[in-house]
């Protein structure tokens, strides 16, 4: 899955190289097999496709495992600069060395001497003296003392680079000058920027962005929160609302206003305006967003929006009609007054499965609700009346109902709860008198004479 966070750094990133007039760079860091699959790469950049990060609009992606002869190189050049040595220490060895003053690897083996060989672990010699000042546009200049900075692995025993240094060796052979990303990396960040200094390079810009939390103010976690952009994309939250509202984590743009258009934010956006603290993910906010965009459609792109819930596709259930009972006149018709009353896309189906299906799906709470003493005389009396219109229009309908109700004592919303039930099958959904016109008389009536039945 694509992290909703992972997908805010990565607009954050795709808007300031364009500012910069610089390019976006997308690599797959695929060395660890158990998370690397070649439907995730995709499901990556299908996701990047639907924020707004089009494939060959930006560099890549590169994968990083075809780099796995650059890493060791560079290993290879810190161990013969002396800046690195081997370490024949298991796990086991460092923690029965870990005291209460000890913090993670006590440098047993910085003067061993040991060589290359099977099981040994290369090391980082961490200055023992000394600051790494990380200069970052977002937090200022965090300042790490080295000497709490362990001698850390760079590569493992059977040879193979660990992230720290891959990830230092692909940005320089990349020509990476910013790197943006999240505030859970600033830790690491000293220990690459001493990889950067010994292989003699300067090392990019850093902005780390705030850490994205849940309600409970904890860090979005995919095994407790729905953190996956594509699970909202397949709900039906719309690209345009989402990457607004993801902008807005830790960021504003100027003036009392939240919602503005893409090129506002791309004009914008400065990453010395990005607040640090951690920035609430608030998903019903998100949804009043996305409620808000889908409101500002044109209908007709409102219709074209709703049409994979209607028709279903690969990531989203087919609807529970068949392909033949839609009628695309009859979702046109009820189409604006539907598009005032979701929140998500995926909302489209039981607010106008009424109009496809060909028996309403009743929910029995709502049948429950509605159907009480005096609901049978009612639909008595609805069908009658019905019966006799002339004209099968809105007005027409609700002046009618108003009226048999009247006569029974009772308010046109009381009065419309049993026949909304026996038509739609729910209490609440679309205006009731002008989807009974788009259902149609025949139909209408059969599905009243069939409560009627029911209610006997």
């Amino acid at each position: 899955m694509f992290h909703v966070g992972g997908a805010r750094s990565a607009l954050q990133n795709w808007i300031f190289a364009k500012q910069q007039g610089g390019v976006f760079v997308l690599r797959i860091e695929d060395t660890d097999a158990a998370r690397n699959r070649p439907e995730w790469t995709e499901g990556i950049l299908s996701a990047l496709d639907w924020i707004g990060i089009a494939r060959g609009s930006y560099e890549g992606p590169y994968f990083q495992s075809s780099y796995a002869g650059e890493h060791r190189a560079a290993a290879q050049r810190l161990y013969e600069g002396g800046r690195a040595y081997y370490c024949d220490c298991t796990r086991e060895d460092v923690q029965a060395r870990t005291g209460p003053q000890q913090r993670g690897y006590d440098g047993f083996c910085r003067d061993r001497g040991l060589g290359p060989g099977e099981g040994r672990a290369l090391r980082f010699r961490t200055p023992d003296e000394g600051e790494t000042v990380v200069v970052d546009l977002v937090r200022g200049e965090p300042t790490f003392e080295n000497k709490l900075i362990e001698d850390f692995v760079i590569a493992r025993g059977d040879g193979s680079p660990v992230f720290l240094l891959a990830n230092v060796v692909d940005d320089m052979s990349m020509g990476i000058t910013h790197v943006i990303r999240a505030e859970e990396h600033l830790p690491n960040t000293p220990k690459q920027q001493l990889l950067w200094d010994a292989l003699g390079v300067k090392p990019p810009v850093w902005a780390h962005v705030p850490v994205v939390v849940n309600e409970k103010r904890q860090k979005l976690s995919k095994r407790r929160d729905k953190v996956a952009l594509e699970a909202y994309r397949d709900e039906g939250y719309l690209a345009d609302a989402m990457r607004n509202y993801l902008m807005l984590l830790g960021w504003a743009p100027s003036g009392d206003r939240e919602i503005v258009p893409w090129s506002v934010i791309e004009e914008e956006f400065r990453l010395d305006e990005v607040n640090p603290s951690p920035a609430f993910f608030d998903e019903k906010k998100l949804r009043a967003f996305n409620g808000d965009y889908i409101r500002a459609l044109p209908v007709a792109d409102f219709v074209e929006a709703c049409r994979p819930w209607l028709t279903g596709t690969e990531t989203i259930a087919p609807p529970p009609w068949q392909p033949g009972e839609f009628d695309p006149a009859a979702f046109a018709a009820v189409a604006p007054l539907a598009q005032t009353r979701i929140a998500v896309l995926s909302e489209i189906v039981p607010n106008v499965d009424f109009l496809f299906l060909a028996d309403p799906l009743i929910d029995e709470a709502a049948w429950a609700k509605a159907m009480k003493e005096g609901a049978a005389d009612l639909l008595d009396a609805a069908i009658v009346a019905f019966e006799a219109l002339e004209s099968w229009d809105a007005e027409s309908l609700k002046a009618t109902l108003e009226a048999v109700g009247a006569e029974r004592g009772l308010k046109l919303g009381k009065a419309q709860a049993p026949v909304r039930v026996a038509v739609t099958g729910r209490t609440v959904g679309l205006p009731l008198f002008e989807s009974l016109e788009v259902l149609g008389r025949d139909r209408t009536l059969t599905r009243l004479r069939a409560a009627r039945v029911r209610l006997v």
